[in-house]
């Protein structure tokens, strides 16, 4: 079954009693059972969910896996594989990345007794010198957040595989469209289901997908056993979006391409971040490993004005100034006041994310007018 016959029927059945063609939002919390014991396969709803299912199997089948474990939050998603370890654990994670998820490992975990190593990991070669014996986890996103960067997932799963250590890619920005990060050897792969997966700013999930089945049985656990799990109202709304996926990155992509090249060629314009770009250092390497380049775009000014970024972003009235990314609207975020605010400052430079970075998600309106307000904002 091809990709877009994936995403409309994958796991998806008719609703045996009624036909509906759409998923029924089983908006239920608990289930008759017949006998003590004895149900049809759903007791509560914190564990299982008809709802729930349906888009878990379709979200395996999309990452050519085997599993889909759905939580409340992209964070709640994170949060369940870092339960997978115990004191003493360590875990390398690429140097650029969410900063929920610089906090969530800093602030929560490593006062649990985890030891946390950031590091510039773009191959297997890399990855080499920071494993010891404690290594149980290698956190990375591809394309990074929000400086761009690719990382060679089939050369870290190589390394992590030969040291029985767990590989987890977190694949927002890709979604599945671009890249399945399962096939090319990693054993998790992570979505904030929020962002391009659902695609329309108005739902707010993760979920980690597996092949393996003891994998799966773990994070099922952790999954009902900490209960951050989404509603069916929630998990409705994204088995919708998912729907048109392949269309709505096909104009993401489009556009971001458009709007890379022309903050490159623009006067006050400074480094722009996007993999499509034939000089961006991971080109090649997004070009083997990914089907198209995305939808999101960084870049800073030539002056790096910290005052001036800030009146750009002010100024703008098509791309909306606020948090997240993927809905089929244009946003424009400031990494340092919002998205990774929560690491300190003298890290976000250190890993080469400047005050002045701008972020953009492209969204799908008209590319002329996505221009013009960028012109008259930079002016």
């Amino acid at each position: 079954m091809e990709f877009a016959t994936k995403l409309i029927h994958a796991g998806i059945e008719p609703d045996p009693s009624t036909g509906a063609v759409m998923t029924p939002i089983f908006q239920t919390s608990t289930y008759a059972q017949s006998s003590p014991g004895i149900h049809k396969g759903y007791e509560y709803s914190r564990t299982h969910n008809p709802t729930r299912t349906v888009l878990q199997n379709n979200l395996a089948a999309l990452e050519n896996g085997s599993h889909g474990i759905c939580f409340a939050t992209g964070l709640a998603a994170t949060d369940a594989v870092l339960k997978l370890l115990k004191p003493g654990d360590e875990v390398i994670a690429s140097s650029d990345l969410y900063g929920g998820t610089y906090r969530l490992f800093t602030k929560i975990y490593q006062d649990f007794g985890i030891r946390f190593t950031f590091a510039k990991i773009q191959s297997g070669a890399d990855l080499q010198q920071y494993i010891t014996a404690k290594t149980k986890l290698i956190w990375v996103e591809t394309p990074t957040n929000p400086l761009l960067q690719i990382i060679d997932i089939m050369s870290l799963a190589s390394v992590a595989k030969e040291h029985s250590i767990l590989l987890a890619v977190d694949s927002t920005f890709a979604t599945p469209f671009l890249q399945n990060p399962l096939s090319l050897g990693a054993n998790i792969v992570m979505h904030s289901l929020t962002k391009y997966m659902a695609g329309h700013s108005d739902v707010v999930m993760g979920a980690l997908i597996v092949k393996d089945e003891e994998l799966h049985q773990k994070l099922a656990f952790i999954q009902n056993a900490s209960g951050a799990t989404p509603g069916p109202m929630d998990c409705f709304l994204v088995l919708r979006g998912l729907k048109t996926l392949h269309v709505r990155m096909e104009r993401h992509c489009q556009n971001a391409k458009i709007i890379a090249d022309w903050l490159y060629h623009h006067p006050k314009v400074g480094h722009v971040y996007y993999p499509g770009l034939a000089h961006h250092v991971g080109h090649a390497l997004a070009a083997s490993q990914m089907n198209d380049f995305g939808g999101m775009v960084s870049f800073t000014l030539k002056n790096d004005d910290l005052s001036e970024a800030k009146r750009v972003m002010e100024n703008l009235k098509i791309f909306t100034l606020a948090e997240s990314l993927g809905g089929v609207e244009s946003l424009c975020t400031h990494p340092a006041t919002m998205t990774h605010a929560s690491i300190p400052k003298e890290e976000r430079e250190k890993n080469g994310l400047k005050d002045t970075l701008i972020r953009l998600s492209v969204g799908l309106e008209d590319i002329k007018d996505l221009k013009e307000d960028l012109e008259q904002a930079i002016g």
